[in-house]
């Protein structure tokens, strides 16, 4: 019951942060959700140095990663909204804005993966 208490409660902290950062940031663009973009980008940045540095040193404990790993970057990043989103963007015909909004968002969410882990070794 404790470790399903830490993934709602850091669950809780990354949506509500997903909120906030989405709110403010996806009023810039038009046809591309810089919002959502960001947090997915940060979220595989923050999961990809937890796992790698706490692998690493040892560092974290299982509820830890589950408080920050599972809960955390889970709540903070989303899935269902980048889905929705290319939805907009091809039923309004902007299939421009969605190749690239798709290719950007695999393509960059990969290389921060890798640099979260990179960062991780260096420490």
């Amino acid at each position: 019951m404790k470790q399903a208490l830490l993934v709602f409660i850091g669950g809780g902290f990354g949506s509500m942060l997903r909120y906030i950062i989405s709110r403010y940031l996806n009023s810039f663009y038009e046809h591309f959700f810089l919002g959502t973009f960001t947090v997915n980008i940060l979220g595989c940045l923050l999961i990809g140095f937890l796992l790698s540095f706490s692998f690493k040193e040892n560092l974290l404990s299982e509820n830890q990663l589950l408080l920050l790993a599972t809960g955390f970057c889970g709540g903070f990043t989303t899935f269902s909204t980048f889905a929705l989103e290319k939805h907009t963007l091809l039923k309004s015909g902007e299939l421009l804005h969605f190749s690239v909004y798709m290719l950007a968002s695999i393509v960059v969410g990969i290389m921060a993966i890798a640099l979260g882990i990179w960062i991780a070794k260096l420490l």
